[in-house]
């Protein structure tokens, strides 16, 4: 897991201009998630400022093909001229994002509206054999996946057998 510093905040010691950008970029909700943050969701990847003071601010989508890319450049932007900051924001796709990144109050976010977090276990869970999901409703383990594809690229769709209640699961990548 990555450590909370530079991930889903300021690096120590960044000064007051970092600062506000990463919290107006706090405000900026995914789209396809509105609960999670760009932030919680961990592709806000660095900001940082030139010697003239102006920002650079890097997002890295979850996936090089996720639809909501533009909507959240223009989000990000839109955040951080309404907080009266010089910023350019671009796009970086190497190395991928991975939920790895997705800060433990993104995790409970998640968990709250029914979306069963994926694990942190970094890209092994890619390859390792297929963990036991409990239903974020009734708590059992006796459950299956309908779908490979939920209501957006990011998730599945799985069924509790024992209450009968579908709900998302987001895929480990």
């Amino acid at each position: 897991m990555p450590d909370a510093a530079g991930c889903w905040g300021p690096e120590p010691g960044a000064d007051a201009v970092v600062k506000a950008a990463w919290d107006a970029l706090a405000g900026v909700m995914d789209p396809e998630i509105p609960v999670l943050s760009i932030v919680d969701l961990g592709i806000v990847r660095a900001v940082s400022a030139d010697a003239d003071g102006r920002l650079s601010v890097a997002l890295t989508p979850t996936y090089s093909g996720c639809p909501a890319t533009n909507v959240i450049v223009l989000e990000a932007e839109t955040a951080l001229a309404r907080a009266r900051l010089d910023a350019r924001v671009s796009v970086v796709i190497a190395p991928p994002w991975t939920t790895d990144w997705i800060s433990d109050a993104g995790r409970e976010k998640l968990a709250e509206v029914g979306i069963v977090p994926p694990p942190q276990s970094g890209k092994r869970a890619l390859t390792a054999p297929d963990e036991v999901i409990a239903c974020p409703r009734c708590g059992s383990t006796d459950t299956r996946q309908i779908s490979r594809f939920g209501s957006t690229a990011c998730k599945a769709l799985h069924a509790c057998n024992a209450c009968l209640e579908p709900f998302d699961v987001f895929k480990c990548h």
